[in-house]
């Protein structure tokens, strides 16, 4: 512990001209006698840890005394800041931010980024994100409750391994002790999530993923071919924006995309029916019955308001 909270000093005075012993004690949970003595290692090991007198001083490294920049470049140094920034951030992880200082004294000075990540989202919980970190660290298995896709709730015992941000969500994978295999939970669809008392043993080998062959997943795909009106054009561009396009005079375009079964892909439906008059499914014909059938549900559901 000791010699943690000496090389995170080390990185502390490196990032800041002065620093009092009472903010390094408050920072470091320890007494200011305790900071003392440190320093006084510090010293005696090399670094170059000057004292400052005055209202406002404390301890700093001399000027010019600089880490090593040789095993990282600068663009590689900013881009790991940037995304260690957001993490720190979601997780509210002072070890991130702790990284983030280590890595700031070997970055360039005085350069003002070009690149940012946000990975919060407005569909997960934070508290949740937390505490499924937690309990991945401590190996704590967690119970959660759990809509699939099919719209079943259920209640899961589960062993978490890691979490995923992947097409704009949170996901966490580990092993269902329910379903007695591995699983992959959207944490948009977790609810009443608890850590448990119960403990796991660590996996050492992570299975992959269920799912079929990438020879059966391209035999699978079928190509929906959608019509979109110039009202619609950036909704759906954000949406399907790998499609394949073709623009029209009058200011409308025709998208192509692959899916997966898509006359199973209740996914897509939701999307294709929130762009409403914007947009028409062309083919294939089996689906545009589908989102006829969705919408004179929908219609029936609010006749009878």
């Amino acid at each position: 512990m000791k010699l943690e909270r000496l090389v995170s000093m080390i990185y502390k005075l490196l990032n800041h001209e002065v620093l009092s012993a009472s903010v390094l004690a408050e920072e470091f949970q320890v007494s200011q006698r305790t900071i003392y003595r440190d320093i006084d290692v510090l010293c005696a090991a090399g670094f170059p840890v000057i004292s400052h007198q005055g209202h406002k001083g404390g301890y700093g490294i001399m000027d010019g005394y600089k880490m090593d920049k040789s095993l990282l470049g600068s663009y590689d140094v900013d881009s790991l800041i940037t995304v260690l920034s957001s993490l720190s951030s979601v997780f509210k992880d002072s070890r991130a931010q702790g990284t983030i200082e280590r890595l700031q004294t070997i970055g360039p000075e005085h350069q003002t980024t070009n690149l940012s990540v946000n990975l919060e989202t407005h569909r997960t919980d934070p508290d949740a994100l937390h505490q499924l970190r937690t309990a991945i660290t401590k190996c704590l298995i967690v119970r959660f409750d759990y809509i699939n896709t099919n719209n079943e709730r259920t209640t899961r015992d589960v062993e978490p391994m890691w979490l995923h941000f992947k097409y704009g969500n949170w996901y966490v994978y580990g092993y269902c002790r329910t379903r007695h295999d591995y699983r992959e939970f959207r944490l948009s669809r977790i609810m009443n999530l608890l850590l448990t008392q119960g403990k796991f043993q660590p996996h050492q080998v992570a299975p992959k993923e269920a799912g079929c062959s990438e020879e059966e997943w391209q035999n699978q795909l079928i190509d929906v071919v959608i019509r979109v009106r110039p009202t619609a054009l950036a909704e759906v561009m954000d949406q399907f924006h790998q499609s394949e396009k073709q623009f029209h005079g009058d200011g409308s375009m025709t998208i192509r995309i692959p899916v997966y079964k898509p006359l199973e892909a209740r996914w897509l439906w939701s999307i294709l029916l929130s762009f409403g008059s914007g947009a028409e499914v062309l083919e294939p014909i089996a689906l545009r019955t589908i989102l006829i059938d969705q919408l004179q549900n929908t219609l029936r559901l609010y006749e009878e308001v």
